[in-house]
């Protein structure tokens, strides 16, 4: 299914037809946000049966898993902001310093005006849809570019949207990389990426030209680290969730494994049986097993099944795009399945007898999106959370620390640069401006100028 470019035309009237709507003031009253967020939660209802039909198109998502992590997902997070929102729009009182008594002091939020949000095509309805939520509840207007990648779904939401939203609020905008470059060209008030890192510098290089504000949302390897104290079954339940959820094509799922060397047999015993019961004996048979998006990104998996010794899986169909869930043995930890982020179901899996080991090797490679540890200690706990720097994660769990509104989800170094989800994605989409209101019941003299004990007086004060 073809997408056609954009011309410069048709980027440059869609970015002023937008900056003329928001300057109207049209997108900032309280009420006109929540009803957009409420219209959006109709599109979303009343067309899931096309949303779903696009996913398995796209990316053999089962009903199941299709629905929950890209459009259950983003129901929770609009009715989270629509409860929310009365309190995250009022202006924040601040405490007022000795310097400054008699005034008050405010945080005010406000939108920063037309935004760009460019999606990916792993998630490509929740990741292009859950910016947005946070740009319309902020009072900006979006020009949404899905990938071109999962062509069905950038159809679907282009004609869904199209059909609800005029194009000077929300423009759902097809093409590839062309259009892309198109956009980056124009004047945005904000852009917010999601996708991979040597895509995300190209952004923040555009960005940098105008001094556009962004969010980047990458990814990396995101280390899996299953201590010798874990409950063995239940930690490889939840990690073989993780690591095959959408065939592995999530940007934070558990990239490699680190098991203690005691519990390693034990381990790879119970991942296998996770496996089979997720999935069946054959699980490139299972309805409940996607595919990969494309033939370039499967020969880049298949190549990664010559980095090590396949200690369970690595089967394959050239037909369907499919992997079997696969856990190898690296043949090193500099071969390409060890270096370059893996994004399928193919697991590289390390053994450790010292926690400072692992903690070591983390720390010497780029600061990961996710961690995961899987411990019964405290104190080792204590140790990963405080002495490694990594976007988020989850103890004794992966991925769920992505579904809840309370936290907010991004990346750090390399892995991304600002969080969204809940208040945090009103609060990206936000400018919050400082605000003194001073009093003019009485003034202090010793500020100005002529003040004969000024000096002195604030040397007391400014110490």
């Amino acid at each position: 299914m073809p997408i056609r470019e954009k011309s410069r035309e048709e980027v440059i009237d869609a970015v002023v037809l937008q900056k003329n709507h928001y300057a109207s003031g049209k997108t900032r009253p309280l009420e006109a946000r929540k009803e957009n967020l409420k219209k959006l939660a109709s599109v979303l209802r009343e067309n899931e049966s096309n949303i779903l039909k696009a996913l398995h198109n796209d990316l053999n998502k089962s009903e199941r898993e299709a629905y929950t992590t890209e459009i259950g997902i983003l129901l929770e997070e609009i009715s989270f902001t629509l409860k929310n929102l009365d309190s995250w729009v009022k202006p924040k009182k601040v405490k007022t310093a000795v310097t400054h008594i008699g005034s008050k002091g405010y945080r005010i939020p406000e939108p920063y005006g037309v935004s760009l949000i460019i999606a990916p095509w792993n998630y490509p309805v929740q990741l292009a849809i859950s910016p947005l939520i946070g740009a319309l509840a902020a009072g900006n207007t979006a020009i949404v570019k899905p990938s071109e990648l999962t062509p069905h779904t950038s159809r679907v939401l282009s004609e869904l949207f199209e059909g609800i939203f005029d194009k000077e609020l929300i423009y759902i905008m097809e093409g590839g990389i062309e259009t892309n470059q198109l956009l980056l060209d124009q004047p945005f008030d904000y852009i917010f990426f999601t996708g991979s890192v040597p895509v995300g510098k190209i952004v923040m290089e555009a960005a940098s030209k105008r001094l556009i504000p962004v969010t980047l949302e990458l990814g990396g390897k995101s280390p899996c680290i299953v201590h010798e104290d874990a409950d063995l079954s239940l930690a490889a339940k939840r990690i073989a969730f993780g690591k095959l959820a959408n065939s592995g094509q999530t940007c934070i799922a558990p990239d490699y494994l680190f098991v203690h060397r005691s519990a390693e047999t034990k381990f790879i015993e119970e991942f296998k049986k996770a496996v089979h019961e997720f999935y069946g004996e054959e699980p490139l048979k299972s309805d409940q097993y996607g595919k990969i998006v494309n033939e370039r990104h499967y020969n880049r998996l298949k190549s990664y099944l010559n980095d090590g010794e396949v200690i369970f899986g690595g089967g394959f169909n050239d037909q369907s795009l499919q992997i079997q869930p696969t856990m190898i043995r690296p043949n090193n930890n500099e071969v390409p399945v060890m270096t370059e982020e893996i994004f399928g179901p193919i697991f590289p899996m390390l053994t450790y007898d010292r926690l400072e080991e692992v903690k070591a090797f983390v720390a010497s490679r780029p600061k990961p999106l996710a961690l995961y540890l899987f411990t019964e200690n405290d104190d080792v706990e204590k140790d990963i959370t405080q002495n490694l720097s990594y976007g988020g994660g989850c103890i004794n769990d992966t991925l769920m620390h992505i579904a809840t509104p309370h936290l907010p989800f991004g990346g750090v170094g390399e892995s991304g640069i600002g969080s969204y989800h809940g208040e945090s994605s009103f609060s990206t989409f936000s400018h919050y401006k400082s605000v003194l209101k001073q009093t003019n019941l009485f003034d202090f003299s010793f500020k100005y100028p002529n003040s004969k004990n000024g000096l002195k007086i604030l040397r007391r004060l400014l110490r």
